[in-house]
């Protein structure tokens, strides 16, 4: 890594698309948004490590001492320790307020969340990084944000019968179809989406419901809908698909 050593270049490129602002003040702005692809698995970045020379050891080892080693750091943050990783830190945070110091926490006002904490080593990488702007997102709709109420999770977990809340623009469910809703599709089946039955809330910025269980660990969010932003209907449904990829926990 010649960046450790003052001298800078590109190692790693983000692509990134541009979707309108449409928070305050923000008329004729865009916000850009990576472009995600499916998360890579334990397997796939031990087997990248053996393949680019960053281990020597075994494959099969390898995997097996990560997996050992990320159950400890899950057990140690569960019992409040702040975990060093070296590029950067995790540590839970405790949302919410409290009023005085006999106040019961529960989770639905004082949710854990998890959080990261980088560091200078971790920073220097990113200064490396390239942003590739790829043109304009699709602005018929779109997902920004996909949150468990219980969790208090924000775009990676899921779990079957918890409360979430979806985030966008446009998103508002509309029509009588039979492929109308929200669906939980698996990245690696999307033959097998599984729709929300009970939704709560629906409008054109925020859709509220239970999660379903698609029992594949990586989903995407579909909202297929017949809303044009006015009172008539398109004539078939248009499909919203999350820029992220959500796991079942």
């Amino acid at each position: 890594m010649s960046l450790l050593y003052g001298v800078s270049q590109v190692m790693h490129r983000i692509k990134v698309k541009l979707y309108p602002n449409y928070l305050p003040s923000g008329e004729g702005t865009f916000l850009a948004k990576t472009d995600s692809e499916a998360a890579l698995s334990i397997q796939q970045i031990c087997a990248a490590a053996c393949e680019r020379g960053g281990y020597n050891g075994g494959f099969e080892d390898l995997v097996k001492a990560v997996k050992a080693f990320l159950d400890e750091a899950a057990y140690q943050l569960c019992d409040g320790f702040t975990v060093n990783l070296g590029l950067f830190s995790l540590y839970f945070n405790i949302g919410g307020t409290f009023k005085t110091e006999h106040d019961a926490p529960d989770p639905k006002n004082h949710p854990l969340s998890l959080r990261i904490r980088m560091h200078s080593l971790f920073a220097k990488l990113v200064q490396a990084v390239h942003i590739e702007i790829e043109g304009f997102a699709d602005t018929s709709g779109c997902i920004d944000l996909y949150t468990d109420e219980e969790l208090g999770d924000e775009h990676h977990l899921f779990i079957p019968g918890h409360m979430f809340i979806l985030s966008g623009q446009k998103i508002k469910i509309a029509g009588d179809m039979r492929q109308v809703g929200v669906f939980f599709v698996p990245v690696d089946d999307p033959t097998t989406a599984v729709k929300v039955q009970r939704v709560m809330e629906n409008n054109p910025s925020k859709i509220s419901g239970i999660a379903p269980d698609t029992g594949h660990l990586r989903n995407r969010i579909e909202v297929r809908t017949q809303y044009a932003g006015t009172g008539t209907l398109l004539k078939s449904p248009r499909i919203i698909t999350s820029p992220f990829v959500l796991e079942q926990a």
